[in-house]
């Protein structure tokens, strides 16, 4: 600091430090939740890394966000809370929260690089997955993680994203809420693909 004014403040900067984005990028598909829980779910996969969110009006979801005001205002909320979930984390890059998409568009999503469907019924382990995945990605390789409302995935559209290329997986034996699977997934997943073995430049 140089000089305190009234109405400014003189700062000189001494140095600069440019932290690189992550690699693979991890987009989040997250079903709508009701209430306050999705932006929790918001909140703590921002927390946890995320790069991009893509809202999911998946089939069984209590929570509806119909064109107009009112589900723009569902989606300020969101991207509100990216932000807020961002500052509080002191993280360089804000995760862009999309506009919600249908099952099919998330299915076309799924054609275009590797997605992993959390799902209680899977047998593979997301640790066998992503220990699979190529140990030093390049360029905008990305990762597509899809996490289902309170009522589950509905069959239909399981099979309709496994025919796109998505394969479902499972963190453990616990069941967890559609809140706080994608930030316990992001966890795994930072470890085991090296995520968060960033560095600096």
């Amino acid at each position: 600091m140089t000089s305190v004014g009234r109405d400014s403040l003189q700062l000189r900067i001494l140095g600069r430090l440019w932290v690189p984005q992550p690699r693979p990028t991890v987009t989040l598909a997250q079903a709508l939740i009701k209430g306050d829980r999705g932006e929790l779910a918001v909140e703590l996969a921002t927390e946890a890394g995320v790069d991009a969110v893509l809202p999911w009006r998946a089939a069984r979801c209590v929570a509806r966000w119909e064109d107009g005001p009112r589900g723009d205002k569902a989606l300020a909320r969101w991207r509100s809370t990216a932000l807020a979930a961002t500052k509080q984390s002191r993280r360089p890059w804000l995760p862009e929260v999309a506009e919600p998409l249908s099952t099919q568009a998330l299915a076309a999503r799924c054609a275009g690089c590797p997605a992993l469907v959390l799902h209680e019924a899977a047998t593979t382990s997301i640790a066998e997955v992503l220990r699979a995945l190529p140990a030093d990605p390049e360029g905008g390789d990305e990762l597509l993680l899809v996490v289902g409302p309170e009522g589950g995935i509905a069959d239909d559209e399981l099979e309709l994203l496994r025919a796109a290329g998505a394969r479902p997986v499972r963190l453990g034996p616990q069941v967890l809420r559609a809140s706080t699977a994608a930030s316990v997934a992001l966890g795994a997943i930072g470890v085991l693909t090296g995520r968060w073995n960033g560095h600096t430049e």
